[in-house]
């Protein structure tokens, strides 16, 4: 499971940054790609990263501000010149199906794929299946915006081969009772408890992604003990006054948030356009004395989860 930020500037790209856009690549876990935030010229950043449109499963929005959204259209359409795409689904904030159908209408575009669009307007569970769980909850921002949460369900313990094979234990269907703790007879009468052949479960792994908020109960929530949380860092704390005005975080807000929620690793975002690369250094050190694990994003870096 990786994380490739396409986009990491707020507002407006530069020429260092694009706007807001992530990739969470679960080509291994389940041969997909979502997609978090949709800023402008999101398909050329995929292009660039060699992220096919095709693999797109779910695109999830935290808000509908430009610098999130604009994108989508050109996603949406492109991907409708491609044969035989699959069905894709869209989460965002309410308003997005207007806006979907609205660009389409006026743009004489069309999809050639199902589109099924889910709008949010509180808290819930967003997604879930037998490998992943999404939570979306209401952030505070100057529009509806929200963050998610993404739970990878623990997968179950691993059989322990070589101990079967040391036991004398043959190989057979009967392993699959084993790998679910069951308790089976063999054919020469001796019992087998499968709990005895079973290593460690292997948790699932938990990551935030958050989107345009100012220090918030719901930010601590969706961040509780992950492992690693994407949290908008748009100001250095000496413009704290400014950020928040404007619904937005500083250095010291998200590693104040990383830290109460005792994520593991913070990696700050949606950096204001008034800063360069150069100016990285200044902004992660700033974080680093509230939260001591914390990195900063630049476009195409990609992180393990």
């Amino acid at each position: 499971m990786n994380l490739t930020f396409l986009g990491t500037s707020a507002g407006s790209p530069t020429a260092e940054r694009n706007v807001s856009s992530i990739v969470l690549d679960l080509r291994q876990e389940r041969g997909k790609l979502w997609l978090f935030d949709c800023g402008e010229t999101t398909q050329m950043q995929m292009q660039k990263a060699k992220f096919s449109l095709a693999k797109l499963e779910i695109i999830f929005l935290t808000h509908l501000h430009g610098d999130h959204v604009f994108g989508l259209p050109g996603v949406l359409t492109s991907r409708s010149l491609m044969q035989n795409q699959s069905a894709l689904t869209l989460i965002a904030p309410k308003g997005i199906k207007q806006l979907v159908e609205t660009v389409n209408e006026i743009s004489y575009s069309w999809l050639t794929y199902p589109l099924n669009i889910i709008e949010l307007e509180e808290n819930g569970i967003v997604f879930e299946d037998n490998q992943f769980q999404v939570e979306a909850k209401l952030l505070q921002h100057r529009v509806p915006c929200f963050g998610y949460r993404i739970i990878e369900k623990d997968l179950p313990a691993n059989l322990d081969i070589e101990k079967l094979r040391q036991d004398n234990i043959p190989m057979g269907s009967h392993c699959d009772d084993l790998k679910k703790g069951k308790t089976i007879t063999l054919n020469d009468g001796r019992i087998i408890k499968g709990s005895d052949y079973l290593g460690n479960i292997n948790n699932g792994r938990k990551l935030a992604i958050l989107g345009d908020t100012i220090a918030c109960e719901a930010s601590i929530e969706l961040a509780k003990d992950v492992d690693l949380l994407v949290h908008e860092a748009t100001q250095e704390h000496a413009l704290a006054e400014k950020a928040i005005e404007r619904g937005h975080s500083t250095t010291v807000h998200a590693a104040t948030i990383a830290k109460q929620a005792n994520a593991k690793r913070l990696i700050m975002t949606h950096i204001s356009p008034r800063y360069n690369l150069n100016d990285n250094d200044k902004l992660v050190n700033e974080a680093k004395n509230v939260f001591a694990n914390t990195e900063i994003a630049i476009d195409f870096a990609t992180f393990r989860v």
